[in-house]
């Protein structure tokens, strides 16, 4: 039960965006359809005027910044789920190669011993 719940949230989470992928570069994984990481603004303290830009810039930060971040956890979780059921599916050939070759020796080594 508990791998058809997995099996269900990883094929949930591979519709989702199974065409965009991260890229792992020297054991660090990034987004690759998110852009850029927005940078940070400075609070500047020169003056009221120069100070109030700086709040309107980092309120235009933090919506952009908002954006990357749901765009990098959807990548990343879609990744994830992809790279599980890749998993699963392999382990799953494995076991049934496994299962067949017990089968095929069972049946040879019984024809063997009723001779």
């Amino acid at each position: 039960m508990r791998q058809r719940t997995l099996f269900s949230a990883v094929f949930m989470f591979a519709s989702i965006s199974a065409v965009t992928a991260g890229t792992i570069v020297n054991g660090s994984w990034t987004p690759s359809g998110c852009g850029n990481v927005p940078e940070a603004p400075v609070i500047e303290q020169s003056s009221v005027d120069a100070y109030n830009q700086s709040i309107k810039a980092i309120n235009e930060w933090q919506q952009i910044a908002s954006t990357y971040n749901t765009c990098l956890i959807n990548e990343a979780n879609a990744d994830n789920a992809l790279i599980a059921k890749t998993a699963n599916e392999e382990q799953a050939r494995f076991r049934a190669a496994i299962q067949k070759i017990k089968t095929e020796t069972d049946a040879a080594k019984a024809k063997l011993d009723s001779r």
